[in-house]
């Protein structure tokens, strides 16, 4: 339970520090936003709370898809079509990215398949990865995985109907399953790749514009086995060859290398595929998981939400400042939302 909490709450966390009211989500220099730490004190001199400090869409979101996973069967994805559209509500000074807004409108819950929207060629957007942490919590055992594929694709098409968008939260979901029953970051990947034929399977299944989805398909796949390959984690086993980087400048430019568009983790390949070298790179450091995936030049909330979240599924609380996540915005629902999903997943003690 208190793996599941830090996970909720430090999503969260990652979320807020990476934002600022956004001005370090837009901020595009790592080596700027590391200096404007500094003069703040460093990380523990922050407290985390409204209204500098407020939670981006990115955790509204998450909560959204967390508390939606109370239910099953069909009726679960009209709830989290339902929460999404009611979530778009409380985006006041929280930033939401085009697809989301566009999908969400787009979006007819309570009707048959009212939870599906046409695709989109520009739906390769990180927005449906941040919020997928959650699913990885609620469906953790491996007999599980054909549930967790068919929840993170349709949860994420509903406003991000694009591989490279709704793949994102296949991947997050997937983390957040693996680390749960304890798996290390370095077999994260190789199982990522794995899991891809059998989630176009799901696709194809469904019969949902199978065309567009075919066309578009290969890019996911291709940019997480080119990175694996450079880490030396296509196989899954360790040590990952994970480039020192140790300036934020240099993360800045490794990250660009990654990127659709010019803009750092702001994609549903390479949101995960930055929590993900931070995670390898970090250890048990919070210290070093915030500089590497939270204050970057790049969509810095959504890859904070993902990293910090699946540090704090393997490392707790303990190692993280009080200031950070006792006054956080929604901390209170981030943990009864965590409660509540792992009691769906372990059984209540």
């Amino acid at each position: 339970v208190e793996a599941y909490e830090a996970a909720m709450v430090l999503s969260g966390v990652g979320d807020a520090l990476g934002y600022r009211a956004g001005r370090w989500e837009y901020c595009t220099s790592g080596p700027q936003i590391h200096a404007e730490l500094a003069q703040l004190g460093g990380l523990a001199a922050i407290s985390l709370e409204p209204p500098e400090w407020p939670v981006s869409d990115d955790t509204v979101l998450h909560l959204a898809t967390a508390e939606g996973l109370a239910t099953g069967g069909e009726p679960l994805l009209q709830e989290l079509a339902r929460r999404y559209v009611a979530a778009m509500g409380d985006m006041e000074g929280r930033k939401p990215g085009p697809s989301s807004i566009l999908g969400t409108s787009q979006l007819r819950p309570g009707e048959p398949e009212g939870y599906r929207i046409p695709f989109n060629p520009r739906g390769t957007g990180c927005g449906a990865a941040m919020r997928s942490l959650a699913i990885g919590l609620r469906y953790p055992h491996a007999c599980e995985l054909p549930t967790l594929i068919r929840v993170s694709i349709e949860s994420g098409r509903m406003t991000h109907h694009h591989p490279t968008g709704y793949l994102g939260a296949l991947a997050v979901a997937l983390f957040g399953a693996l680390g749960a029953r304890g798996e290390p970051p370095e077999r994260w990947g190789a199982e990522l790749l794995r899991v891809l034929p059998l989630a176009w399977d799901y696709v194809e299944g469904t019969g949902v514009a199978v065309e567009d989805n075919a066309a578009a398909w290969p890019f996911f796949g291709e940019a997480w086995h080119r990175y694996l390959d450079s880490r030396g984690l296509l196989e899954g086993r360790g040590p990952p060859r994970v480039p020192s980087l140790p300036s934020p400048a240099e993360r800045d430019t490794e990250y660009l290398g990654w990127a659709l568009e010019g803009w750092p983790g702001r994609s549903g390949h390479d949101a995960p595929m930055v929590a993900l070298e931070s995670l390898l790179a970090a250890g048990r450091s919070w210290e070093e998981l915030c500089a590497r995936a939270v204050l970057h030049g790049g969509d810095s909330d959504s890859t904070g939400t993902i990293a910090a979240g699946c540090w704090g599924l393997r490392e707790g609380l303990a190692g993280v400042p009080p200031g950070l996540h006792c006054r956080l915005e929604h901390r209170g629902r981030l943990r009864d939302a965590a409660h509540r999903l792992h009691a769906l997943a372990w059984g209540t003690p």
